[in-house]
């Protein structure tokens, strides 16, 4: 069956069903199921979703059907009708998940790395780097990036907001990528 088949079918059995034919309503959501459910679990893959959220959201779709059918236009075909509400309980879901992708390790454990990369930067050559910034900025990234202490800490301690420190470290470390690019670690 074509798309557009399809979806003259379901107008012609929807039309049916808001004119008081319970048989043509039973009839439609058992032949859009499969469609959404088909699409629910597509979209849930590439989001990588579990597969019963799927069957979560075919049903949410059909109870919004059921629920808003009566905001269905008749002059128009259906089809679009039903894929908006899917695409909206698809994002809906999306959503309640905290807009997270889940994907289970199993999945990518033949991509990650299993060695640690080698440190082609020796201690003495990031301490080159640190003193050619200005020294302010030496403090900041001397006290956030070397010696772990939280931007709150840093800030009280050297008298300045924090708003202040985050600036002053992002371009610190924006300096120092530029040393770095340039060769400027090398004694």
């Amino acid at each position: 069956m074509t798309a557009s088949s399809r979806d003259a079918e379901w107008t012609k059995l929807m039309r049916a069903a808001l004119a008081g034919d319970a048989d043509a309503y039973r009839q439609l959501l058992l032949s859009v199921t499969p469609y959404i459910r088909a699409v629910a679990r597509k979209r849930n893959t590439g989001m990588a979703a579990a597969d019963e959220e799927a069957e979560d959201i075919v049903q949410e779709v059909l109870l919004a059907i059921h629920l808003k059918r009566g905001t269905w236009d008749p002059s128009r075909s259906i089809g679009p009708w039903i894929h908006a509400i899917i695409r909206n309980k698809i994002i809906d879901a999306f959503r309640r998940r905290g807009g997270r992708l889940n994907v289970p390790i199993e999945e990518v454990t033949n991509v990650l790395r299993t060695e640690e990369p080698k440190n082609d930067i020796s201690t003495r050559a990031i301490e080159v780097m640190i003193g050619q910034l200005k020294t302010s900025q030496s403090e900041i990234v001397q006290s956030i990036s070397i010696n772990g202490q939280s931007i709150r800490d840093t800030a009280a301690r050297l008298r300045m907001s924090e708003g202040a420190v985050r600036v002053s470290l992002h371009r610190a470390l924006k300096a120092l990528a530029a040393l770095y690019r340039a060769g400027a670690y090398e004694d």
